[in-house]
C-alpha cells in the first residue's frame, strides 16, 4: 500500500534580517509591485497573498519583522510557526551580513531541523558601487557549507523577487529541499549576474 505526500497549500515565510536591510521593500515589491526608497520601521507584519506554483493553489502568508527591535519572544514565536525563511542583509553591509549567521543558527535551533527552507538574500545589488560585500564568499558560504540556497536581489529594480518567492515555496512542497537533490538542482540554476551558481570552495568566505 503506498502512502501519498499531501502537499501544503498554506504556507507562511517568515523575512528575517537587520534593520535597514530591504525585507519590507521586498515584500512590497512581491505584493504590490512598487518600491518605496523611505525606510519605516517595522515591528510585525502579516500579509497575505493567493499563488500558484506547479498548477497548485496556495495561500501565501508573508510575516515582515523588525530588524530595530530587539523581541526575543516575538522572534522566536514567528520562528516556530514559519515554515520557510528568507534572510535579508544588504550588499553594502557587512554587519548585516553577520545578523544572518546569527538568525540562522537561531532558525536551525528552534525548529530542529538542519534541512529548514532558508534562502539568503543579498539585497541592494542596484548599489553595485558601494558593495562591501563578495558574492563570490558569501555564495561558498551559504551554498557549499550551509547548504542553503542563495541569491542576490533588488526590491528597487525588481531583480530575483518573484524567483525569491518561488524558490522558498519549492523548498516547502517538494523533497527537493534535501541536499542531494539541492546540490542536483544547483547544476540547472541560471547563470546570470545576480542569481549565480555555486563556485569552487577555494573562495575565501566572509563568514565562519
Amino acid at each position: 500500500m503506498s502512502l501519498e505526500v499531501k502537499e501544503k497549500t498554506q504556507v507562511r515565510i517568515v523575512f528575517l534580517g537587520a534593520a535597514g536591510v530591504g525585507k519590507t521593500a521586498l515584500i512590497r515589491r512581491f505584493l504590490q509591485g512598487t518600491f518605496e526608497p523611505k525606510h519605516r520601521r517595522t515591528v510585525e507584519e502579516l500579509h497575505s497573498k493567493e499563488h500558484y506554483i506547479g498548477g497548485v493553489k496556495m495561500t501565501v502568508e508573508i510575516l515582515d519583522t523588525s530588524g530595530s527591535y530587539s523581541f526575543p519572544a516575538m522572534r522566536k514565536l514567528s520562528i516556530q510557526n514559519s515554515d520557510a525563511f528568507a534572510l535579508v542583509y544588504a550588499v553594502d553591509n557587512p554587519e548585516s551580513l553577520n545578523a544572518v549567521k546569527r538568525l540562522r543558527d537561531e532558525i536551525l535551533e528552534i525548529k530542529e531541523d538542519k534541512h529548514a527552507p532558508i534562502v539568503v538574500v543579498g539585497n541592494k545589488v542596484d548599489r553595485d558601487k558601494e558593495r562591501q560585500v563578495s558574492t563570490e564568499d558569501v555564495l561558498a558560504t551559504v551554498e557549499m557549507d550551509w547548504n542553503n540556497r542563495y541569491l542576490e536581489a533588488s526590491a528597487k529594480e525588481n531583480v530575483n523577487v518573484v524567483e525569491l518567492y518561488t524558490e522558498l515555496l519549492r523548498q516547502v512542497n517538494l523533497p527537493s529541499r534535501l541536499s542531494p537533490a539541492l546540490r542536483r538542482r544547483r547544476e540547472t540554476f541560471p547563470k546570470d549576474t545576480h542569481f549565480r551558481p555555486p563556485m569552487n570552495k577555494t573562495n575565501s568566505c566572509i563568514l565562519s
